[in-house]
């Protein structure tokens, strides 16, 4: 740096001009020389986010809040790093920490609303957004985010990790106990009767979740391969060591991108988190090897597809048909079934198998 009066201003400048390596480097040379306090880190902290380098950030901002516990701009640090991780959860807890300590930091608030928004929370990020400056700067995207979240026909991607990474920990054993969860043995039950005993299948198990699924259909197949769309529940699944191969990614986008044949895609309460259903079912049908079967729950619904109280999408029998007919599919079977228990009461739904024409 060649302006010793104030290095930070120059490290930000460089960060600016797109030379983010160039002012880590310098910044963490002050700090090896016991040069640099707070401001240092976190400016720090910033060029490393600038140049990518996410698990460094994320260290220098843990090293940062260790050594300044109480000071707002360094937890609004780690929250940057946090957010850049994808660490949801993490990232809201230290944002808020920085608002109890000052009520006012207006960038501790927008980001706090940036990390509800990516997490899905539509509602609570336009609550926080609509209290700031409106010239804050990156609001106005943020907000037309938020908006169009409300209006998607569909859950939000970010909602639905930010859900189920939460939840990774103990979802066995709530679904299995109080949720009474059954769509997995339900599916096997109608995979035995419309497939006659069909064994050595190529599966794709789309929202995988720890793998309840692929356990209960592993016995008729000679690969098995899982999708979900949350890092936690992906690990939980590799845990079982059923799966050939598992993905992280949304099933509607993944689908849509070439990639291999299967003779069975199954989606054991998964849907409910899509109110159009026609994408993926397109989707599944391009991957289907002839002869091959779409397998799936959904909870019901009177007319057409509607978000239930829930957060969860219902779909009714006209729509399921009429949906499967415009892929090219015949309904090999459609039956009531329960996929799992609310409140002490089964859960009115389907259990769908779909055959290529």
């Amino acid at each position: 740096m060649t302006n010793e009066s104030d290095p930070i201003a120059e490290a930000q400048a460089q960060i600016a001009a797109g030379h983010a390596h160039e002012a880590a480097r310098a910044l963490r040379a002050r700090l090896a020389d016991g040069r640099g306090g707070a401001l240092a880190r976190t400016t720090l902290v910033t060029a490393l986010l600038a140049s990518g380098d996410v698990r460094g950030a994320l260290a220098e901002a843990r090293e940062a809040v260790s050594l300044n516990p109480d000071v707002p701009a360094v937890l609004v640090a780690l929250g940057q790093a946090l957010l850049a991780a994808e660490n949801l959860p993490a990232a809201i807890a230290e944002l808020q920490r920085a608002q109890r300590l000052d009520p006012g930091h207006e960038e501790a608030r927008f980001l706090t609303g940036r990390a509800w928004a990516q997490a899905g929370e539509a509602d609570k990020a336009l609550e926080i957004f609509g209290g700031l400056d409106s010239a804050t700067p990156g609001l106005d995207q943020w907000q037309a985010r938020a908006r169009a979240m409300k209006d998607a026909l569909r859950s939000d991607p970010g909602y639905v990790r930010h859900l189920f990474d939460q939840f990774a920990a103990e979802y066995d054993t709530r679904m299995r106990g109080p949720l009474a969860y059954a769509a997995p043995e339900i599916l096997r039950d109608l995979a035995d009767m419309v497939m006659h005993g069909r064994r050595d299948l190529a599966v794709l198990d789309l929202g995988c979740g720890t793998g309840l699924s692929g356990a209960a259909f592993q016995p008729l197949a000679a690969r098995l391969d899982g999708m979900d769309l949350s890092p936690a529940m992906i690990e939980k699944a590799r845990a079982r060591d059923i799966y050939d191969q598992l993905t992280v990614g949304d099933i509607e986008t993944v689908l849509a991108q070439p990639g291999p044949s299967y003779d069975l895609i199954i989606a054991a309460d998964t849907l409910v988190y899509l109110g159009d259903l026609a994408p993926v079912i397109r989707g599944a049908r391009a991957r289907l090897a002839p002869e091959g079967y779409f397998l799936f729950t959904v909870e019901a619904a009177e007319e057409g597809f509607a978000l239930g109280p829930k957060r969860r999408w219902r779909h009714s029998e006209a729509y399921l048909r009429a949906a499967a007919a415009s892929a090219g599919f015949d309904v090999a079977g459609l039956v009531a079934a329960a996929p799992r228990r609310e409140a002490n009461l089964p859960v009115a739904g389907y259990a769908v198998a779909l055959a290529v024409r």
